[in-house]
């Protein structure tokens, strides 16, 4: 990953993290309340914040079709798959459909929170995944020939396969 483009993740990345706006949760509507400086350990908030930063780190990775390591490149899933275990120990289903279909919350997209995964479709099936990053972003790995990236829910492209989010964190 080019030098310039580093720190900017990395800044967007804190951003991200302090935001009061960044954890939502489902007592009701988001109110700005200033957020703690490092959330408790084992908090939601605290594994939310791991998944991010991990997730981050891995922009510019390449993409590989049933790829799921750094060295190896990640699919969607994979990618997913890896920040997960890695920062939580949490094993998940391998697919972007198996993925959606997780007995966990479903989420409303305004109740999107960092740490949500997001589901995309085509032609009504579940074929894409990413993990909600805040702000209205998400990081994926897209498709052969591309990287890992951030990239907006609200882009004509996403918001017409978008297929809703799940919330894996809310019983950790």
């Amino acid at each position: 990953m080019p030098a310039r483009m580093s720190w900017r993740i990395v800044v967007f990345a804190g951003m991200l993290a302090a935001s009061p706006f960044a954890m939502a949760d489902d007592a009701g509507p988001a109110t700005a309340q200033p957020a703690p400086a490092t959330p408790p350990a084992g908090t939601r908030a605290m594994q939310a914040n791991d998944v991010l930063i991990r997730a981050i780190s891995l922009v510019g990775t390449p993409y590989v079709w049933g790829g799921n390591t750094p060295e190896s490149g990640f699919d969607c899933s994979g990618l997913v798959n890896y920040v997960f275990r890695d920062m939580l120990n949490l094993r998940l289903p391998r697919t972007s459909r198996e993925l959606s279909a997780l007995s966990s919350p479903e989420v409303d997209t305004s109740r999107l929170a960092t740490g949500d995964l997001v589901f995309f479709a085509s032609g009504g099936v579940v074929t894409h995944v990413g993990i909600y990053v805040g702000d209205g972003r998400f990081i994926h790995a897209p498709r052969t020939g591309g990287v890992v990236r951030l990239e907006r829910l609200d882009g004509q492209y996403w918001q017409n396969r978008y297929a809703g989010a799940r919330r894996v964190l809310a019983g950790l």
